[in-house]
């Protein structure tokens, strides 16, 4: 088959944009943390050019935590006059777990969404749960990260009524070929991929009030030439569009997605790849997009 073929259409074929606050077709950046100054000025740059687009904001590796606070209060007061939320990033669970005292910190500066880490916490599932709670509690937005990996030490047995009808499933060769990639993990720690689980859990966040949840690229979408089509087709089976986000990590991913579930798919992306999502959601699909993969690859 020559050319790719597309089940949905543009927004300006059927309808606008929608304005801000968007419940689909979210765009959130990750932060540039260069330079305070230089910080500042592609912040400043971006949201007067493409403030439109550009749905959050968020600080990436907790690089705020090394940033004044008077700085960080004036971004986040500039993403605020632009409808943009502002989210933490990686750092959040350092602060919950210091206390209500340094959380209170994350209100008084000003940002919007707090992302749980759900690997970086290694809690068990009912604490993640009241942290969720708290978050909301405190007139924030809740959302947990979550990654395909487990820890086998972590996955419940069948008789655990507590997820429902979950099954544990039995090891796959992808197992094995997770922890050969990954030398820093611990040795005698085995790692193992459930989709169910992280769907299972997922489920429950949302029912605890979480708003949205982001899913980790590692083994899932991290590189277009081995993005796993099975698992992303699935969460978003179980969960939905709206309560998705995936990372894309470079322009093929994004491409990838948009291609194959629409301008509406949540996707978190580098600051310097906003005009180039943008234009994948809208008319311009197509004609300065071009893919070196066969078009065979996105009708998976």
């Amino acid at each position: 088959m020559s050319g790719y073929y597309y089940g949905w259409k543009s927004f300006d074929e059927y309808e606008d944009r929608a304005e801000k606050p968007r419940r689909f077709g979210v765009t959130e950046m990750r932060s540039p943390h260069y330079t305070l100054s230089s910080s500042h000025n592609v912040l400043e740059d971006i949201f007067e050019s493409m403030g439109q687009f550009v749905d959050g904001l968020k600080f990436s590796g907790g690089s705020h935590s090394l940033m004044p606070k008077p700085f960080i209060e004036e971004v986040v007061k500039r993403a605020h006059q632009h409808d943009v939320y502002v989210s933490t990033g990686d750092w959040a669970e350092h602060l919950i777990r210091n206390g209500p005292s340094a959380f209170k910190e994350y209100v008084e500066v000003g940002f919007d969404t707090i992302e749980l880490n759900v690997g970086s916490l290694e809690i068990p599932e009912e604490t993640l749960l009241r942290y969720v709670r708290l978050v909301k509690s405190a007139g924030l937005k809740a959302k947990p990260k979550f990654a395909v990996m487990f820890n086998k030490s972590d996955i419940p047995s069948d008789r655990d009524r507590a997820f429902g009808a979950y099954v544990a499933r039995a090891p796959r060769s992808t197992d094995k070929l997770f922890l050969a990639s990954k030398p820093e993990i611990e040795v005698g720690v085995e790692y193992v991929e459930d989709v169910d689980l992280l769907i299972r859990r997922a489920e429950r966040c949302l029912e605890a009030g979480a708003d949205m949840i982001m899913i980790d690229s590692d083994d899932v979408c991290k590189h277009a030439d081995s993005l796993r089509a099975d698992i992303i087709a699935k969460v978003i089976g179980r969960l939905g569009l709206e309560k998705t986000m995936f990372e894309a990590t470079n322009p093929r991913t994004s491409e990838w997605f948009i291609r194959r579930y629409g301008p509406k798919v949540n996707l978190f992306v580098d600051h310097s790849q906003v005009m180039d999502l943008e234009c994948l959601r809208g008319r311009n699909l197509g004609k300065s997009h071009r893919s070196v993969l066969s078009s065979s690859y996105f009708l998976l």
